[in-house]
Formats: structure tokens, C-alpha cells, sequence
């Protein structure tokens, strides 16, 4: 059992003001595999003091020595990258080389590209028209408040600490209690690379607790969030008080649009997307919308990539899905495809229950719906685990119309080889990404979403400007 009891405060590990113990399960065994305490707002007044006496001096260090020490703790990482898979593997069920290349990978890659932008970010630059000593300037908007989740954990912690790291900002991280034990070696790592006491500090809690503290905490200038739509209206009202910025990425419930003329690996890959991660990603194209012209062909294809996607252990190498987080999530999953039969779609693959050989941990039969209508709940609700929804359609028209119904915007897929319609899908599809073609974002690119899945933009030159307060200067003498 490991024992993680202590908080990161002010450069250093110590014990919370009132102890709470909690219990971090493993989802593939349904036992305890950690205990870590949980905080109080006691703990978080002390959290946020600290960042707010170590402001100044961080503020004031230069950007070229800001970025050289996250430059350090990219190094740390990348030399105990295996160290995170695996604790990732522990607390979340990603499979271990899922774990190591892409959840742990991400984290490297993020703080990557926030370097990448951060060296060619200008501070201090002209406004640009034409207007003499008008000039617009960034500053470092404070002490910040960072909620991350528990589904993609390095993801999360590294699109919002490395940013605020570079644009002056100190912080307080509070992850997932589902998923603590990757951000307190990532706050290792931190105290490893040399980042100054204060800067940096982190207090487990539950979003009730330290969660609530910190969106309602008067010296917290800014609340970054990541988590679903109900927490982060939760925490939007809570923050509105104090008048302090929210940047909210929340959930997601994404379209992928196969035409008639997509290429022959488009439906595979679409499913393989949604599958991934366990179904567990804000991002997954949940609802495929397929050109009725290739619809039977789709479905025969669809099936076979469910029926082919192995479930197994998260420590065990291979390419495989792990189970879902917990109980809870588990339960929610397997309610929404009992309602997807109710409501009369039709089960092509997998269905309820635990897969066939498995005895324990939350594992979800991989599981793909066809003859869906957009009326039906598992059209409409972010159902977070693997679960694929499949209907047809007749007419771009109506393709794009169902797609764009929805609360959710966060990404929206597309495949067609007509670069026109490529063109059309670009700017017609509501939500704050659109991939074609299978073609991932671009590095630096920014993550975020529309609409109820909120308006933040992570990530590259735009994550590093979340955290500034852009100043307008006149008058600017030119050296």
C-alpha cells in the first residue's frame, strides 16, 4: 500500500491541518492501492499564502530564467517518464504502454510546445497601428487556482502548469482525488528541476472541499479547470464573487462525419479513436454519422473492430483497454447502454455486463450501437466510457445539422476526400476543434472547446496567454 499523505507547500512535503484519509482504488483490482489524505480550506489558505508571498519574486524573474527552469523540469520528466507511466497505470487503469507513450508522452509534449511558443513570445510588443509609443503588454496575472481531472492526468497538469509557469503566475494544483499519485511525483519532479518554494504547490482534496476553496478563495486571481460541464458550472458561480478569471475544458460528446467518399481506413480509425483510452477522453468522436451509401459496410466494420478490441490488465504490455475509473462510472456506463436497447437502437457489439473471463475491476465490453436516432440518450449524453453510437444520414445537409445539435463543442471529425466539403466542414462544424481526415492537431495548436464545453484555450502561444493580463500602453518611449 502506498502512502501519500503529505501536501507540497511552499517547496516543501507536510502534513495537512486535519487529516482525512482516502482511499485511491485501482480500477482493475477494485482495491485500495494508495491512501493519500484530503485537505481543508485551511490547507488551502495556507497553500495560496505561500504563492502569494512567492508572486512577487517570480513575477519579476526574467521570462528567459522562467523558461530555463521549466526547460529543467522537462528534463526531470523525461528521465523518470516510466516512473510516471506507472503510477498513471496505478490510479487511472491505463494500459502501461498506453501510459508511457501517450499519457505520460503528452505531458513531455506539452511542455514541449509551451516552450516552443514561450521563446518566441513577445512580451512587450508594438500595437501595430501606426499609432506612436502605443505598444501592448502581458503581465502575469497572479496566483492561480488549477483543478485537473482524473482521465488523462499529465495531460491536464502540464497544458496548465508549465503556461503559468512561464507567464509569471504562481499556483496551487489540486488533481483528481480518483487519480493523485501522477501529480505528486509530478510535484517531485518540480522541487527536482529547482523551481522556487512557493511557486508551485499542490493539496489533494475533493471538489466539495479544496475544490470549492480555491474557486472561492479572495487572493485567487484565476480558476483553470478541466472536468465535466456540472462542476465547471459549479465553480463558474462560486468564482463570480471574487470576479477572478475561469477558464473552463469541459466535457464533450463529438461528431465524426464518414461520407460516402472517405478513405477505406476512415470508419476503423474512427472507432479505434473512440475506443481509446477507454472510452475515458473529453475529445472521443462518440457519435459517428455515416453516409447512408456506406452504411451496411461501415457497420460490418465497426463490429469487427469492437469485437477485435482486447480488454485486459493495465500491467500487462500490449495493445489493449483497461477498465474504466470507478464504480460510479462504471454503473453510469452500463446504465446508459441498457437505455441505448430501451430506446430501441440496435446492440452491434458488446452490451452490458463485464467482458466475457473477467471477474473483477471496472471493465466495460467494448460496445457499438447502430440504427441510432439523434432523440436518443446515447446520442445526447457524454457517456465517458466505450460506447459508440452509429447512425445514418442521407445529405451533408442533415449530417452537419446533427452534429452541430448538441450542447456540446468541443471536436468535431470529418472524413472525405472532397477538398471542397474538407473546406465546408472546417468552418460549418460548431465546436472549437475540427480534425479531417484523421489528422491530429498541430503542435502548439490550442485545445478547447464552445458551448457547454467550455471556452478555454489551451496550450502553445494561446495557453501562455490565459494566464496574462493584457496591458495597453501609450506613451511607450522606444529605446
Amino acid at each position: 500500500m502506498i502512502e501519500k499523505r503529505q501536501f507540497y507547500i511552499n517547496g516543501e512535503w507536510v502534513a495537512p491541518l486535519a487529516p482525512r484519509d482516502h482511499d485511491v482504488i485501482d480500477p482493475s483490482t477494485e482495491e485500495a492501492c494508495a491512501i493519500i489524505s484530503l485537505g481543508t480550506s485551511a490547507d488551502v489558505d495556507v497553500a495560496v499564502k505561500a504563492a502569494k508571498d512567492a508572486l512577487p519574486a517570480w513575477r519579476a524573474t526574467p521570462p528567459a530564467e522562467r523558461i530555463a527552469y521549466v526547460e529543467r523540469l522537462l528534463e526531470v520528466y523525461k528521465a523518470r517518464q516510466q516512473e510516471m507511466a506507472e503510477a498513471i497505470s496505478l490510479e487511472m487503469g491505463a494500459p502501461i504502454d498506453l501510459a508511457f507513450a501517450a499519457q505520460a508522452g503528452a505531458g513531455i509534449s506539452h511542455i514541449t510546445n509551451c516552450l516552443t511558443a514561450a521563446k518566441s513570445f513577445e512580451w512587450l510588443h508594438p500595437l501595430g497601428d501606426g499609432t506612436p509609443g502605443a505598444m501592448i503588454g502581458y503581465q502575469p496575472i497572479g496566483v492561480v487556482g488549477l483543478i485537473t481531472p482524473w482521465n488523462w492526468p499529465m495531460n491536464q497538469v502540464t497544458l496548465k502548469v508549465a503556461p503559468a509557469l512561464v507567464a509569471g503566475c504562481t499556483m496551487v494544483l489540486k488533481p483528481s482525488e480518483e487519480a493523485p499519485l501522477s501529480s505528486m511525483l509530478f510535484a517531485e519532479f518540480v522541487h527536482e528541476a529547482g523551481i522556487p518554494a512557493g511557486v508551485f504547490n499542490l493539496v489533494n482534496g475533493d471538489g466539495m472541499g479544496v475544490g470549492t476553496a480555491l474557486s472561492g478563495h479572495v487572493d485567487i486571481e484565476m480558476i483553470s479547470f478541466t472536468g465535466s460541464t456540472r462542476a465547471g458550472r459549479a465553480i463558474s458561480k462560486n468564482a463570480a464573487e471574487t470576479l477572478k478569471r475561469v477558464a473552463l475544458e469541459l466535457g464533450g460528446k463529438g461528431a465524426n462525419l464518414v461520407f460516402a467518399d472517405a478513405d477505406d481506413k476512415a470508419v476503423e480509425r474512427g472507432v479505434k479513436h473512440m475506443f481509446n483510452n477507454s472510452g475515458q477522453s473529453c475529445n472521443a468522436p462518440s457519435r459517428m454519422l455515416v453516409e447512408r451509401a456506406i452504411y451496411p459496410q461501415a457497420l460490418e466494420i465497426a463490429k469487427k473492430v469492437a469485437e477485435e478490441t482486447k480488454v485486459g490488465n493495465p500491467r500487462e504490455h500490449g495493445k489493449h483497454i483497461g477498465p474504466v475509473i470507478n464504480k460510479s462510472q462504471y454503473d453510469k456506463i452500463q446504465g446508459l447502454i441498457e437505455k441505448g436497447i430501451a430506446e430501441g437502437a440496435t446492440l452491434l457489439a458488446g452490451g452490458p455486463g463485464l467482458p466475457e473471463g473477467v471477474n473483477r475491476g471496472y471493465y466495460v465490453r467494448p460496445t457499438v450501437f447502430a440504427d441510432c436516432t439523434p432523440d436518443m440518450s446515447i446520442m445526447n449524453e457524454e457517456i465517458f466510457g466505450p460506447v459508440l453510437s452509429i447512425m445514418p444520414f442521407d445529405t451533408e445537409e442533415e449530417a452537419v445539422k446533427v452534429a452541430n445539435d448538441t450542447e456540446y463543442g468541443l471536436t468535431n471529425y470529418a472524413q472525405t476526400q472532397d477538398p471542397e466539403r474538407l473546406r465546408r466542414m472546417a468552418m460549418q462544424l460548431q465546436a472549437g476543434m475540427i480534425e479531417l481526415n484523421g489528422q491530429s492537431r498541430g503542435a502548439g495548436s490550442p485545445f478547447g472547446g464552445i458551448k457547454a464545453s467550455g471556452r478555454a484555450r489551451e496550450g502553445g502561444r494561446w495557453g501562455i496567454e490565459e494566464f496574462c493580463d493584457v496591458i495597453a500602453i501609450s506613451g511607450y518611449a522606444a529605446e
